[in-house]
């Protein structure tokens, strides 16, 4: 599903799916294959506030990639990678990065990612306060290791904890200031 409410082409929006007022719209974007948290709101300075990258809030992903990751990798994760964003060489901000010992409680995925018995697909929790386009999957790619699957697990202390594919929670303004460490205006 697109992460906005306009179609494009045969993929499925927001709008089939859900019924909010005109104004509301979604804080950033998930790409087409990434799952989990994503805000909607009728508020445009918190939108403002989440996307510039001075406020520098923090993001969690949980990030299933291809092959038996490293140490170095890890390190390499932690102490920020090159990627290209616009056509230009950009190096990541430091971000935390760990293995998950254990796989990460999930919902399955529809449809599923590659299955290959022989070769490992470990998780990986990356806490970033930036956001780029399609940041994560040029990071671990960029230490060798390509997602396989990829979900936002929160901003800042909004998570989906308890939730399943498609539900929707309503918070309240000031919960949402809150939870997300803002000033509210």
């Amino acid at each position: 599903m697109l992460s906005r409410f306009t179609p494009e082409g045969n993929k499925s929006c927001l709008a089939d799916y859900f019924k909010v007022p005109r104004d509301v719209y979604p804080v950033g974007r998930l790409d087409y294959d990434s799952e989990g948290l994503l805000l909607l709101t009728n508020d445009k300075s918190l939108n403002n506030r989440l996307l510039m990258p001075q406020y520098a809030h923090e993001r969690e992903y949980w990030v299933q990639v291809d092959g038996a990751v490293t140490n170095a990798a890890v390190r390499q994760l932690q102490e920020g990678v090159d990627i290209t964003v616009d056509g230009k060489l950009y190096h990541t901000k430091p971000c935390l990065a760990e293995i998950f010992r254990e796989e990460p409680f999930l919902p399955e995925r529809n449809p599923p990612i590659r299955f290959r018995k022989n070769i490992p697909a470990p998780w990986l929790r990356l806490v970033l306060q930036e956001g780029k386009n399609r940041q994560v999957r040029k990071m671990t790619a960029a230490t060798g290791f390509p997602t396989l699957r990829l979900v936002r697990y929160r901003m800042e202390e909004i998570t989906i904890a308890g939730m399943q594919p498609g539900d929707m929670v309503q918070l309240s303004r000031n919960t949402v200031y809150k939870k997300l460490r803002l000033q509210s205006s």
